[in-house]
């Protein structure tokens, strides 16, 4: 799938998440259902999120847009690939891009830092988020490659 040709097919059904993502990743695309998450530059519940069985969703973060500290790393999106998480979308930063562009995955965040973030385990899970313009909930569906992140009410083919 690319998101050109999605929203071509289905614009009414799809909504741009206006925000200057970077895919980091070998792997090309990246669907599935929403989950969301807030936190500002702390990791411990997203840590925690992606620790539990991802079931091909994927995991939307809004991290206040800081790119001051990162909130996924290497290790981070290892273990959400690996718990079966679809992908990562972050209005964030991430570290260690080398690493992580090099995992048959799809990150995508707003750049990077080296700084590492903060681990109070501050943050809300499933709560809805506006990010880039645009309202996403949990249940959603989201389609992103390097052409940019749509979100949609229902499932598309």
């Amino acid at each position: 799938m690319k998101t050109a040709d999605l929203i071509d097919d289905h614009a009414d059904s799809l909504a741009l998440i206006h925000l200057p993502f970077r895919k980091f990743g070998r792997a090309d695309f990246c669907m599935g259902q929403v989950e969301t998450l807030s936190c500002f530059e702390d990791n411990a519940l997203l840590k925690q999120t992606v620790g539990l069985e991802g079931q091909g969703r994927v995991l939307v973060v809004d991290g206040g847009g800081s790119t001051r500290k990162a909130i996924v790393g290497d290790m981070v999106a290892d273990i959400a690939k690996t718990n079966g998480w679809a992908g990562l979308v972050l209005n964030g930063a991430i570290r260690d891009s080398i690493d992580i562009g090099a995992m048959d995955y799809a990150v995508f965040a707003l750049g990077t830092s080296p700084v590492k973030s903060t681990k109070s385990g501050r943050g809300t899970v499933g709560t809805d988020l506006s990010m880039g313009e645009t309202l996403i909930r949990s249940g959603q569906w989201i389609y992103a490659d390097a052409d940019g992140v749509l979100i949609s009410d229902i499932q598309l083919d």
